[in-house]
């Protein structure tokens, strides 16, 4: 089975789009996948903004990207677009450090409006790293979430069939060359 990391960039410790990303986690984990997550707002911020390779937690972050096989990236959208959080996350990320994986994008927030943050903010950038395929992705609305991390499932029954296209293509032997 793969290797997965979550990756989810809300600066909020209660967060909607966290809980989000552990529902998908902990999905594709119940299908046998090694799934791991990473909180951004946990990394250091000043190591972050400057990026600091020599920060230890970094690194190590950096690390689990380059060892994951595949990545749930989640975020809540502000003003159109995907969080200041994960972007600084994604800025430090080497130029192609998603090549070779699999993505899956997801979105989260308080308007329909903001679903084509996913496409037109989202993954261009994802995209531009050198995923090789990037997953249609899904945008919840915040209705469907409560903070504490409840989640209703006729708002994310769409997310988890994705979820579950997501995690069959990962099961599928690579390739021949």
């Amino acid at each position: 089975m793969a290797t997965v990391l979550t990756v989810w960039g809300s600066p909020s410790a209660t967060s909607r789009t966290g809980a989000v990303a552990r529902h998908v986690a902990a999905r594709l984990a119940a299908d046998g996948h090694d799934v791991s997550t990473l909180a951004v707002r946990d990394l250091p911020a000043q190591a972050l903004l400057h990026a600091d390779f020599a920060d230890p937690d970094l690194r190590a972050a950096l690390a689990r990207v380059a060892d994951a096989d595949a990545l749930v990236i989640a975020s809540p959208v502000y003003k159109a677009a995907y969080s200041g959080v994960l972007k600084t996350f994604l800025d430090v990320l080497p130029q192609f450090a998603l090549r070779g994986k699999e993505i899956l994008p997801v979105l989260t927030g308080g308007t329909p409006a903001h679903v084509l943050a996913l496409d037109y903010a989202l993954r261009p950038v994802l995209t531009s790293l050198g995923a090789d395929h990037v997953a249609q992705g899904w945008f919840v609305h915040e209705r469907f979430v409560t903070a504490a991390g409840g989640i209703q499932t006729e708002g994310v029954a769409p997310l988890e069939e994705l979820a579950d296209a997501f995690s069959a293509r990962l099961r599928r032997p690579a390739a021949v060359a």
